[in-house]
């Protein structure tokens, strides 16, 4: 019997839009019997660690991804009444350059591209390609949008336009079945034209926003929150006409019997997708440091700067081998980058009169954060331990709250 995945499924992080939690929904596909499942959440990742991390507890394969927002043109564009319309489409993760791209992608799409809704568009999505599979979407897509214009050539030209953009093998031009929606049928019928015409690979989705087919009620009921529609309106967004739920493997085998490729091509993308977050290991950005010094080297430098200016050009013997003791401790624990990154945006804020507080927390008993400027607390003044703060014997993880800053 064939297998199946299901490759574009929404969470409760599609805000008023999708049900399901993901612990709920990852112990549902294992109860359904499938192995592998994806997350693509409207335009965000907020749920892809604890996606990852439920599905490796239930043995099930996780597949990263995004339904992202494209804009109509430029993502810079920001038009009253023209702009605040857009396209979607699914990206997914195939390995760690695809995750770092997607994160680039969705990242952008809230600082530069944001209008409404989190936007890319096609300029940004060819940097940010590589390691990433397309699927051409729901109704909302371009490809779909432009067959129900009746644009059937432009719709061609745009199907390989994505295939260029994300590399041949890469792009899947996506079926639903949702037979109460008239619009469907002429999609499906017209993508399975392109795919023979034009080489490219079909695959099979539900587009899944809840779990079972009794939630869509209470689906809708977010949906009225999303959009402030009145319930008795005939003409509102609504999903309720349709099966939106994430179907039994065997349904959605049985509703693509004409076209198997589609179902078996949901394997091979699982297949492809093999992105994994490597978990409690300590990832900090690179601080570029001057004159091919280590970070270690830099750090007591700034620090013995600091020494003098806190201190004088004689401070006492107790204080500098207290600093020789935390600058051990940082060394071991491989913090000395992070210290780097945090001095310098403190200090920037503070040059440009940007109200940092004093120091607050553990970070209090950090002599190295006193002479770099983080704090302005004197631990030594105050008898104030830096094993609170960091300590080896411990293994204690420094975050952005021990510094004080959150």
């Amino acid at each position: 019997m064939s297998k199946f995945t299901h490759l574009h499924v929404h969470s409760h992080y599609s805000l008023l839009d999708g049900l399901p939690k993901i612990e709920e929904m990852v112990n549902y596909a294992k109860e359904l019997g499938m192995d592998s499942l994806a997350l693509t959440d409207h335009g965000v990742l907020y749920g892809a660690v604890e996606f990852f991390k439920a599905c490796k507890a239930k043995d099930v394969k996780p597949i990263i991804g995004c339904e992202v927002y494209q804009s109509l043109e430029g993502m810079t564009q920001k038009r009253v009444g023209v702009d605040d319309k857009r396209y979607h489409l699914v990206l997914l993760v195939k390995n760690e350059e695809g995750y770092k791209n997607l994160v680039k992608l969705i990242t952008k799409a809230h600082l530069e591209g944001f209008y409404y809704k989190p936007r890319v568009d096609e300029a940004l999505l060819a940097q940010h390609s590589e390691g990433l599979i397309a699927l051409s979407a729901c109704l909302q897509g371009k490809i779909p949008r432009l067959i129900l214009a009746n644009r059937i050539e432009d719709a061609k030209k745009q199907a390989l336009k994505y295939q260029e953009i994300f590399g041949k093998g890469n792009f899947y031009l996506e079926l639903q079945h949702h037979p109460h929606i008239p619009e469907q049928e002429k999609i499906n019928k017209t993508l399975i034209d392109f795919s023979k015409e034009l080489n490219i690979p079909l695959v099979a989705t539900n587009d899944s926003h809840y779990l079972r087919p009794d939630d869509a009620e209470v689906q809708d009921i977010l949906m009225l929150i999303n959009t402030g529609a009145d319930p008795n309106d005939p003409e509102r967004l609504t999903m309720k006409g349709e099966d939106f739920s994430l179907k039994k493997p065997e349904e959605m085998i049985e509703s693509f019997k004409n076209v198997p490729e589609a179902i078996e091509n949901t394997q091979k993308i699982a297949e492809a997708c093999n992105f994994q977050f490597e978990l409690g290991k300590t990832k900090l950005p690179h601080f570029q440091v001057p004159d091919n010094k280590t970070a270690e080297d830099y750090l007591e430098e700034l620090c013995y700067r600091g020494l003098e200016t806190r201190f004088g050009k004689n401070p006492d013997n107790k204080i500098i081998e207290r600093l020789k003791h935390e600058l051990s401790v940082i060394k071991e624990t491989g913090f000395a980058g992070y210290f780097l990154i945090v001095q310098d945006f403190v200090n920037w804020a503070k040059q440009n009169r940007i109200v940092v507080g004093p120091g607050r927390g553990s970070v209090g008993g950090s002599l190295v954060s006193y002479l770099l400027n983080i704090t302005n607390v004197d631990p030594l003044k105050h008898n104030l331990l830096f094993e609170r703060f960091l300590s080896i014997s411990e293994k204690y993880f420094v975050t952005n709250e021990d510094f004080g800053i959150l």
